[in-house]
């Protein structure tokens, strides 16, 4: 994992197709089988499509980070999605973003990669305020991460408040308690570290009621 590219990678926003923000209702579940009110589109750097059951988000840029959102608004509950790399380089970061604030480009951002880490941590003004993780003091190697193309990792969030368990294949990776960004929206996310050419293949993006 390269270990220099906070200080590198360049932040840009997904121009994509702008959806007004609605209210969500749980159970949320999405199964990509239709397009919705997810953001797709592409240019010279990020294709983001939905077809044959899946969200398909492929970068061809080095050092970039892009998402997408639902058009959606949540607070408490259980968030889980499954991803699975399908090309490019191992050394990137792959997941969810949930409690977004488009607007100001708020968000919680959850990411594995496929060489096997971890990165858990909150996102303001797009990144353009420096990145902080909540967990740890950044990328974390963990042995719950499945590595390498084509398998699948399934990202759990259970948030109650400001209380949040993150999950990486039913194997816990921590817990905080960060009041920061209440409710919002919730997101796909995508960055390469150095090379770009990274696919990757999302479905089943679910939120629902805490037991």
């Amino acid at each position: 994992m390269v270990s220099n590219w906070k200080n590198r990678f360049v932040i840009t926003i997904l121009l994509l197709l702008l959806l007004p923000s609605c209210g969500g209702k749980l159970p949320f579940v999405e199964t990509f089988d239709t397009p919705g009110d997810w953001r797709t589109g592409q240019d010279a750097d990020v294709i983001g499509e939905i077809s044959d059951g899946a969200y398909h988000f492929a970068l061809k840029a080095d050092d970039l980070i892009k998402w997408t959102t639902a058009g959606k608004s949540f607070t408490d509950g259980i968030y889980m999605v499954e991803a699975m790399q399908s090309a490019g380089p191992l050394d990137n970061g792959y997941g969810m973003i949930l409690r977004v604030d488009d607007e100001k480009d708020n968000f919680y951002l959850f990411a594995v990669s496929g060489d096997g880490y971890v990165w858990i941590g909150r996102y303001l003004n797009g990144g353009k305020e420096e990145a902080a993780p909540i967990i740890g003091s950044g990328w974390v190697e963990s042995a719950a991460v499945n590595q390498g193309l084509d398998v699948v990792n399934e990202l759990q969030v259970r948030a109650e408040s400001g209380n949040m368990i993150f999950l990486v294949n039913q194997y816990e990776i921590g817990r905080v308690t960060d009041n920061t960004l209440p409710k919002g929206d919730i997101g796909l996310m995508v960055r390469t570290l150095g090379v770009g050419g990274v696919e990757v293949q999302f479905d089943n993006f679910s939120v629902r009621p805490l037991d």
